[in-house]
């Protein structure tokens, strides 16, 4: 059949260039230590940064929330599907990430991934002159939220503020959004936030800031990107995920009151999905009590420790020819650069029971495969050292 023929021919050519993506079966619950494939393993893949995802608390409150509300939502949220605890954990993260907006207020969705289509389309829709300002390296979900709304988008290099500058001056559309990651998901570095916000407070842009990867884990208190870099202001508008440092899943966007109701009533991929399980909502609240006290700051010095630790001399990475890209965050991207020696790499620490994941293109630039170390809150400094000890040793066989 020509058609099969044709896929056949293009999963021979991903192969050939070492880019076929394969699944492993995961048989315990997420964490640092897990069984895969009948294999005990010490993984440094999962973006569970502060190793709650099996934290027995949450595990009782999600047992408790389906317990109370049922599997299942049964409806979109403005059909019938939202239910109390839905409710309930808009309000507490409108309190949660609020002292950094104005008249703040939330909306619930069941990924990240959705919730940036939503609100780059919801936010440009029905309009006739919008420009999008879209960082080069941002996750595919705000680049598929962009091109979902039709709007005009431009993309500036990475962390480049005068190429923005000069497109922001170019603009004359009526409504402008810069859209960037807070800490970029393959690289690890933090955007220069302050200095966004203050070029869409002088262009009258909105900033549209993903913080997927330092909710929970960035600020004090874990309230994260905007808390770390102490911001306000009512051009922001917050997306943050529920399923890595939060440890459940689902996301969220805190912004005005104004740009939340506007979501509500025009942004589909909010309006045509069913609501998530009450049972996640309900768990959530325990969540998020579990990042903003006293445990949840522990966990995060501790993190801190084990980036720390990568510098140590003794227990940390000692790389001659690959480079550990610059990152203060729980993601600790190791550039080797050739798909096939990366996959090597990767395969190499497979086999002495450490999963590291493999990051290759489209994910990445061709020619910039890497490692992809992510750290947890439940990783022990010895692992950390583990790890390190071998990924020194497989530099210097590497040919």
């Amino acid at each position: 059949m020509e058609l099969l023929d044709r896929l056949s021919g293009q999963l021979q050519a991903l192969d050939a260039h070492s880019l076929i993506r394969r699944r492993r079966t995961v048989d315990s619950p997420c964490g640092p230590r897990v069984q895969v494939d009948g294999r005990e393993l010490l993984a440094f893949c999962s973006n569970d940064y502060l190793g709650l995802a099996n934290h027995p608390q949450l595990v009782a409150a999600l047992r408790d929330g389906a317990a109370r509300y049922g599997a299942g939502s049964g409806a979109s949220h403005l059909i019938s599907g939202h239910a109390r605890p839905h409710a309930l954990l808009e309000d507490r993260l409108a309190d949660f990430v609020g002292a950094h907006l104005e008249r703040p207020r939330t909306l619930t969705f069941c990924t990240g991934y959705m919730a940036n289509l939503a609100l780059i389309a919801g936010l440009t829709a029905g309009e006739r002159e919008a420009d999008i300002f879209s960082e080069a390296l941002n996750h595919a979900s705000l680049i598929d939220g962009a091109r979902l709304s039709r709007a005009r988008v431009h993309v500036y290099p990475h962390a480049d503020l005068a190429a923005l500058e000069a497109m922001l001056k170019a603009s004359h559309a009526t409504t402008k959004l810069v859209v960037t990651d807070s800490v970029f998901s393959m690289d690890g570095d933090l955007a220069p936030l302050p200095a966004l916000l203050a070029l869409c407070e002088q262009h009258n842009a909105w900033l549209v800031v993903d913080d997927a990867h330092g909710f929970g884990t960035l600020g004090a208190r874990g309230h994260g990107a905007l808390e770390h870099f102490d911001l306000r202001s009512p051009y922001l508008v917050y997306m943050g995920t529920l399923g890595k440092a939060a440890g459940v899943g689902g996301a969220f966007v805190a912004a005005h009151e104004t740009v939340i109701e506007t979501l509500l009533q025009k942004a589909r991929p909010y309006i045509f999905t069913t609501a998530a399980p009450p049972a996640l909502a309900h768990a959530l609240l325990t969540s998020l009590d579990l990042i903003e006290g006293d445990e949840g700051v522990q966990r995060r010095a501790h993190l801190q420790a084990l980036v720390a630790q990568l510098d140590d001399a003794h227990s940390g990475l000692q790389l001659q020819r690959w480079q550990r890209l610059p990152s203060a965050t729980a993601i600790q991207p190791i550039l080797i650069g050739d798909n096939a020696d990366t996959l090597r790499a990767g395969a190499a620490l497979y086999a002495q029971g450490l999963w590291v994941g493999t990051i290759r293109p489209p994910t990445v630039a061709p020619g910039t495969a890497r490692l992809r170390v992510t750290l947890s809150a439940g990783h022990r400094a010895t692992e950390v050292a583990q790890l390190s000890a071998a990924i020194n040793a497989l530099e210097k066989e590497a040919p």
